[in-house]
């Protein structure tokens, strides 16, 4: 086939996804991405010099404190939880075919952060790591929740997008309440270091714990590019996916634990960084079509460039004053989300 990757799910007038194109845009967006963790790491309320920190003296060298010590590890983080919520966007849109389906806003995220808190205030004290205890917290909450909605959310045995949405936006009070009540009852110092984290911050982490955030990242987005021929064709309907062989319930089961332990691994160490996975994937989805095998690497790579972009911005546009990177997030993702609110009311998405 001369190389083609044929999909059913490209729209009319738009080219196949082939291997050269397949290849040609993830190397350019890889080269995208390196630009930018170069140009985030210079940046901030410190100017920082690139050859004193990889020439200079070892001893008393703030140049490479700042670099390797302080900006790397956050930029890295910031890669990693960018592109974990653009993938679990991206898979959550073609799950339930709703193009305005995303972590934050269905709950998700809620759910992750009051499992992680709960982890987090039960945890004090014990022999167990953070790096363990607090993503095992996040990943059942963010089950647990989406277990709720997509029971909600499921009439008559079939999956109603807008009664979701509805669905998810409730739970996602009812989760913002239990987490206040949470912090209402633990101590002062918990309590103040669980507002800090709820707000979203990729700031003080090792690499140790950048890495294994990582790898837990890598499992779930590595679950979810084997079933992207599968979202291709539920692009087509329940009824059209079966009758193209795809078994629609595991395909839906797998995806959503995939998404769950996604979402649970990027607020586990971020806190609640919302609107990532509905801007990249809808982005992405215009620059390079529809097709899964493209469109879930691509957004990991361009949701990595976007939460180091917004970080980068949250923690130099005040100089010393440090913005929590979800209030940025959050601005430029609620008129992105009222935008495709009016643009897609009008029309019947089942």
């Amino acid at each position: 086939m001369n190389g083609a990757i044929e999909t059913s799910a490209s729209r009319p007038g738009q080219a196949y996804l082939t291997t050269k194109r397949f290849g040609r845009v993830l190397l350019s967006l890889t080269f995208v991405l390196v630009l930018t963790v170069l140009v985030s790491s210079l940046l901030g309320s410190e100017r920082v010099s690139l050859v004193r920190a990889l020439t200079g003296p070892a001893e008393d060298n703030v140049d490479a404190l700042i670099l390797l010590h302080i900006r790397l590890p956050r930029i890295l983080l910031g890669l990693v939880v960018g592109g974990a919520l653009s993938a679990a966007g991206a898979a959550l849109q073609a799950l339930l075919r709703n193009p305005l389906a995303e972590p934050h806003i269905m709950g998700v995220s809620g759910g992750a952060a009051l499992g992680g808190v709960i982890a987090l205030v039960i945890g004090k004290g014990a022999d167990v790591s953070r790096a363990s205890l607090v993503p095992l917290g996040a990943f059942g909450g963010a089950l647990a929740t989406m277990a709720v909605i997509y029971r909600l959310g499921t009439v008559r045995g079939r999956v109603q997008p807008y009664t979701l949405l509805l669905a998810g936006v409730v739970c996602n009070g009812f989760t913002g309440a239990l987490i206040m009540f949470v912090n209402a009852i633990a101590d002062f110092f918990q309590a103040h270091g669980i507002l800090f984290w709820l707000m979203g911050s990729l700031a003080t982490q090792s690499y140790r714990l950048v890495g294994a955030i990582a790898a837990y990242v890598l499992i779930a987005a590595a679950s979810l590019l084997l079933h992207a021929r599968d979202f291709n064709a539920l692009t087509l309907g329940e009824e059209g996916a079966q009758q193209l062989g795809v078994d629609v319930q595991r395909t839906r089961r797998v995806a959503f634990v995939a998404s769950s332990f996604l979402v649970g691994a990027a607020v586990s160490v971020s806190g609640m960084i919302g609107f990532v996975g509905l801007i990249v994937p809808h982005v992405t989805r215009l620059l390079f079509g529809p097709d899964y095998r493209l469109l879930l690497p691509a957004s990991m790579l361009l949701g990595g460039c976007f939460l180091v972009l917004a970080d980068t911005l949250a923690r130099s546009l005040l100089g010393a004053v440090e913005i929590p990177v979800g209030v940025v997030t959050a601005l430029c993702g609620g008129p992105f989300f009222l935008y495709l609110l009016r643009r897609e009311g009008g029309r019947n998405i089942v």
